[in-house]
């Protein structure tokens, strides 16, 4: 069993993502179960809806899960195991403070009542000692709430989890805590460096970037590859070079602009009717009319930008505004032409002008711009909407 748990008090981050991909992946190698926990404890913290928002983000990934667990569903067994251990002498009430590590507390040589203490309204946590090097920490809050290592060692062991991915914790702690609690299957770790320029996922989404390309980046990063491979989830699960092992320990730096390589080329490889509709058409001449600018932009914003201009009435009040109004006024009256240099050379014809002066107008009419595109390239698939680019 591998498990992503992720608490509902922020959006999610790459960081975060990078995590959930990776578990998701090392279980579809290894035909385990994938679990994703909400770490839901502490409800004053909670951000109402995030957990579903986490959730969401997840299946936009395509990383499924056999089930989903609410921490805080298995609050009851994690005060259990803890008064359990203080019934063992291996934990010990303390009043003498709640910040979570104390080098002079004295609680732990004291015969603490903890009756006495809930009968008087007293705060007191639950602590344990690791004797090894003195380190004390607390498992149970002045609330009765489990402490975050504590309550996470907990639900492994209730769900089994034998493999855990994540950015590097206080493993010694963990492992103390499953000793005490006499766990006694056997655990694999692997700690993944923290990304130093977190952002969160929802931003990358407003920026333009999406799922399939934001993915193939944050595993390449892991793997520690630079080589900019494109591939989808089910396709990298297929590739040889896909060692979850060689996860290396140096912190990651998220790299925008190998982002945008990346996007351009997954932007490339979609559907062409799948990709005009993002920009609220469903036409294949549109979606292959936006890769055409993928040699200039990398995301769907900027694609928006350009599909948008294209279709946008255009400015006949500027520097080419009187040679503008005369091509608009032939296409306008033209018949459907389908070939670029048969319509270029109508217009020629109708118009009178000479290459050099027809060039900047007609871009300006067909994009709204002076791109650098081969007019060529956009004319056959707009022509069934001349009349309204021509505008």
């Amino acid at each position: 069993m591998l498990r992503f748990s992720t608490s509902p008090t922020s959006d999610m981050h790459i960081g975060d993502l990078q995590v959930a991909i990776i578990n998701y992946m090392v279980a579809q190698k290894l035909n385990e179960q994938f679990m994703v926990r909400i770490e839901d404890i502490d409800k004053e913290k909670n951000i109402e809806g995030k957990d579903e928002e986490i959730l969401l983000i997840l299946e936009k990934f395509a990383l499924t899960s056999s089930h989903r667990l609410n921490q805080s569903d298995n609050l009851h067994i994690h005060q259990s195991l803890a008064i359990k251990l203080l019934q063992e002498k291996k934990a010990y009430i303390c009043t003498c403070s709640t910040e979570e590590d104390i080098a002079d507390c004295k609680c732990i040589n004291s015969n603490i009542d903890i009756d006495v203490l809930k009968k008087d309204k007293l705060p007191f946590v639950i602590r344990v000692n690791e004797s090894t090097n003195n380190n004390s920490f607390i498992i149970l809050d002045k609330n009765g709430l489990t402490a975050p290592i504590f309550a996470s060692v907990c639900d492994d062991m209730l769900s089994g989890v034998n493999c855990i991915i994540e950015n590097a914790k206080d493993r010694k702690k963990e492992r103390y805590i499953k000793d005490i609690l006499n766990y006694k299957s056997p655990t694999q770790y692997i700690d993944i460096p923290v990304i130093e320029n977190n952002v969160t996922i929802q931003s990358l989404f407003e920026k333009g970037f999406i799922p399939d390309a934001i993915l193939n980046y944050l595993i390449l990063l892991v793997l520690d590859r630079y080589d900019n491979a494109i591939f989808t989830l089910p396709e990298v699960l297929e590739l040889e070079w896909f060692k979850f092992y060689k996860i290396p320990r140096s912190p990651f730096w998220f790299n925008l602009d190998s982002l945008k390589i990346i996007n351009s080329e997954h932007l490339k490889l979609m559907e062409d009717k799948k990709l005009s509709s993002l920009f609220g058409f469903s036409d294949i001449d549109i979606g292959k009319l936006a890769k055409v600018y993928l040699d200039e932009v990398s995301t769907i914003n900027e694609l928006d930008i350009k599909i948008k201009t294209i279709f946008s009435p255009k400015d006949f009040n500027s520097e080419y505004g009187n040679e503008m109004r005369i091509l608009a006024k032939i296409i306008a009256d033209a018949p459907m032409i389908n070939d670029f240099n048969d319509f270029k050379e109508y217009i020629i014809k109708e118009s009178g002008f000479d290459d050099d002066r027809l060039q900047k107008p007609l871009k300006y009419l067909l994009t709204g711009e002076d791109s650098n595109i081969e007019l060529s390239k956009i004319y056959p698939l707009v022509k069934s909407y001349i009349l309204e680019v021509a505008s």
